[in-house]
């Protein structure tokens, strides 16, 4: 189901970073090792948590280790890493405290192209943790629920429902970012031409109510006639949260893709996203014959399916790879990620260009994503698929989307 040298593992011993400490620790005296340990946290504010070391006799992965700075009512603290952390076996994801001092830590040993977003949670309620496996697992399904950015790392990326940041770490052959991708908490390209994005409220049609949509339209896009188009699902994700217009302004200064326009519906809220989503052919229709429409009415838009391009993550990409399915006269291109893609029923009726992504670390959405990659192949559709060593995480689809777009519609 995974590639082996791709699973995470916990090392047999602690982590180099941890035993260099202990060691220095070991025969120092109090006030030597206050401030031996106040030279481990500034390092570590320093470097950025989680420390990465390189593993002698092994250069294709690293030691990665998460950090907790604890203090006396500290009892547990959790670690929440996509395509890392085991959900049903939280307490396989708790790190360890180095006894006598407030340094806390898990190791794990990961392929040297990982990337992920995680946050961290700290119990300090009154009490012993349960000695029970079921009642500590709810436990830590409650801690979950408080977790938060991981204070000694500065690169993050905003999150919805919660509204709350999450922390985002990436090993040295993880795939570089793109000109134009947030980095370390900052937006913005400097030296290129701006686009612009808009926020557009639709009157209720097949959905039965009204919709926000975003719209990106490319510097000088309004003299620009047949502009492609995107239409990507969660609007309010991509440019409500993760700025994605600096990186498509910087896609087209590049010469990496053609000026194109977006039209990025919002998902409104969990379950209307999960409902609209989910192979709905009311919402196909919204897109199809309601958004394309009134958006072609105001700019200049091709209406050519092979020059539109239909994209999603998750659900968003389950309902592309539908929308292209049954409207191909409309989407002659799909970029789809990490979708359930065993939910879909029925095929497509003509060929159309797919590009479908999905983590290592995905389990049967992996496995399933190979089967339709077969399938879509027999049936003489231009097929990609790309695996990539994470999980199910907008970290790893945000650097996928860039590379999909270039593919599909890029010069």
């Amino acid at each position: 189901m995974f590639a082996a040298d791709a699973v995470p593992r916990r090392p047999t011993g602690v982590a180099p970073c941890i035993e260099r400490v202990a060691t220095r620790l070991a025969d120092a005296s109090e006030a030597e090792r206050a401030a031996l340990l106040e030279e481990f946290w500034a390092d570590a504010a320093h470097r950025g948590t989680p420390l990465i070391e390189a593993i002698d006799g092994d250069p294709d992965h690293c030691a990665v280790t998460f950090l907790w700075r604890g203090h006396r009512a500290t009892r547990q603290v959790l670690l929440l890493a996509e395509g890392v952390a085991d959900h049903a076996d939280l307490a396989a994801s708790l790190l360890s405290p180095l006894p006598g001092t407030d340094i806390w830590h898990l190791g794990y040993r990961l392929r040297a192209d990982h990337r992920a977003s995680y946050r961290m949670a700290a119990d300090i309620s009154p009490g012993a943790p349960p000695a029970s496996a079921a009642l500590l697992q709810r436990r830590l399904l409650s801690l979950s629920a408080h977790a938060a950015p991981d204070p000694l790392n500065s690169s993050r990326m905003r999150g919805r429902w919660p509204d709350r940041d999450t922390s985002v770490f990436e090993l040295p052959r993880a795939p570089a970012r793109l000109r134009g991708e947030p980095a370390d908490g900052m937006s913005g390209v400097s030296g290129v031409s701006r686009g612009r994005v808009e926020r557009h409220r639709l009157p209720a049609g097949v959905l039965g109510a009204e919709r926000d949509v975003w719209a990106y339209l490319p510097p000088g896009g309004e003299a620009t006639p047949e502009l492609p188009v995107l239409v990507l699902c969660d609007g309010d994700m991509w440019f409500g949260r993760l700025a994605f217009q600096d990186t498509l302004d910087a896609l087209i200064a590049d010469g990496a893709l053609p000026p194109l326009a977006v039209l990025a519906p919002d998902a409104v809220d969990r379950d209307t996203r999960r409902r609209e989503l989910d192979a709905y052919d009311s919402h196909v229709s919204f897109l199809a014959d309601e958004l394309l429409p009134w958006a072609a009415g105001r700019w200049p838009l091709t209406t050519d399916p092979a020059r539109t391009l239909v994209a999603g993550q998750g659900l968003g990409g389950l309902a592309s790879l539908y929308a292209g399915f049954l409207r191909p006269e409309r989407f002659g291109n799909v970029l789809s990620q990490s979708a359930p893609v065993s939910r879909l029923s029925g095929g497509v009726s003509r060929p159309i260009a797919v590009c479908l992504d999905v983590g290592l670390r995905e389990g049967e959405i992996l496995d399933h994503h190979r089967d339709l990659y077969e399938v879509l192949r027999s049936r003489g559709c231009p097929v990609t698929l790309r695996v990539y060593n994470g999980g199910h995480d907008w970290a790893c689809w945000r650097r996928c989307l860039t590379e999909g777009l270039v593919g599909l519609l890029g010069h």
